[in-house]
């Protein structure tokens, strides 16, 4: 985090004034702080920037990260281009630090941890070049850090293969979109949901084990469910009485059971994804009908013995939100029939997906 976010606009203003004069300023509680004797870059790509982000920034020392694409020559990319694989780009972080609190290979070490750096075709769920792990460098001695600790690394035996993350001499780096920032703290669902299946934090987990997640800084509150009376103001008294009193709403009078369009489901009070269109079928319940879960966990399942019948209810795990139930009557390859209340569900156009923040998962429709 830069001082730029923290401080108000005139008091930054006024440090920038300060500093340009070569001036001091009085820090909080009484101190003198003074500008910085000198900063340092890392540039780092390790699969998806959102996650290499959230665990990078949390380091002491770290002032900065950024996420972006790193390596390419296209000017200007953007994040449909380089997660089309077609450009010689990857996701990537760029770091700024402070050199006398956490060093360059401090920094590594946190790395190699928060990634797989064996893989050769991507990394976790997503697959691809653009994906795959470098470590940019900025002079021959990140070059030699790199190298001395990619060795260390491959001689330890902790992996279950060789090291074959790349050490290049850094050349380019783009910042990504305005919405691919801090995504970890402003779409905290989102990021949750996409972390959780993306098998990242279970290889960290089982390799590394206590030493898999970087020390904590202070974090911001997390972003909790609405309160009863806040969910009131934003959800239809219809959608209220679905997701919170496990209500139904009409069969073939609602909004999305003959939607045929490509696109996401989302849970309407979190947005979290539940559905794809790709696995959406015509049941002829009048209700919209999919053979399966976005992925395994995305939703929570629990029995339901209510109105005299015992059913399989199910719920959105973040938002804890009723959204139907779920039959073994469904057509192939799965068996099963996932009966959605419409009035649980925003549905997010294919065309919108990217701009909305759901990118990562324009995938299941390639």
């Amino acid at each position: 985090m830069t001082l730029k976010r923290v401080l108000p606009r005139a008091v930054w203003l006024a440090v920038c004034l300060a500093l340009l004069a070569g001036a001091v300023f009085a820090a909080p509680g009484g101190g003198v702080m003074t500008k910085l004797e000198k900063t340092e870059t890392a540039t780092l790509a390790g699969g998806c920037f959102w996650c290499v982000e959230a665990d990078l920034e949390k380091l002491p020392g770290v002032l900065d990260v950024v996420s972006g694409y790193a390596g390419g020559v296209e000017p200007n990319p953007t994040y449909e281009q380089v997660s089309s694989g077609t450009t010689g780009y990857r996701e990537a972080v760029q770091v700024t630090f402070d050199p006398a609190v956490i060093t360059y290979g401090e920094i590594l070490d946190r790395y190699w941890r928060s990634i797989d750096p064996t893989d050769e075709g991507g990394s976790f769920a997503d697959r691809g070049f653009q994906y795959t792990s470098a470590i940019f460098t900025h002079s021959e001695a990140q070059q030699e850090a790199a190298e001395a600790s990619r060795r260390a690394l491959d001689e330890s035996g902790v992996l279950p293969g060789r090291v074959v993350t790349e050490i290049l001499p850094f050349t380019t780096f783009h910042a990504a979109e305005d919405y691919h920032q801090n995504y970890s703290r402003t779409c905290p669902l989102r990021y949750k949901t996409y972390r959780h299946f993306s098998g990242r934090d279970r290889f960290a987990a089982k390799t590394w084990g206590k030493t898999a997640k970087p020390e904590m800084k202070a974090e911001p509150a997390k972003a909790a469910k609405p309160d009863d009376a806040e969910l009131k103001k934003i959800l239809s008294p219809l959608e209220y009485n679905v997701t919170q009193a496990c209500g139904t709403e009409p069969p073939f009078d609602n909004a999305y059971w003959d939607n045929h369009r490509e696109g996401l489901y989302v849970d309407v009070v979190s947005g979290e994804p539940l559905f794809s269109s790709t696995d959406k079928f015509d049941s002829g319940t009048g209700w919209p009908s999919f053979t399966r879960p976005i992925g395994e966990g995305a939703v929570a399942e629990r029995e339901d013995g209510s109105h005299g019948m015992v059913r399989t209810e199910v719920r959105s795990r973040g938002a804890d939100s009723h959204l139907g139930h779920v039959f073994g009557d469904g057509p192939g390859p799965t068996g099963q029939r996932y009966c959605i209340n419409s009035a649980s569900l925003r549905f997010i156009p294919r065309e919108e997906m990217e701009k909305e923040g759901y990118g990562r998962y324009l995938e299941l429709f390639r």
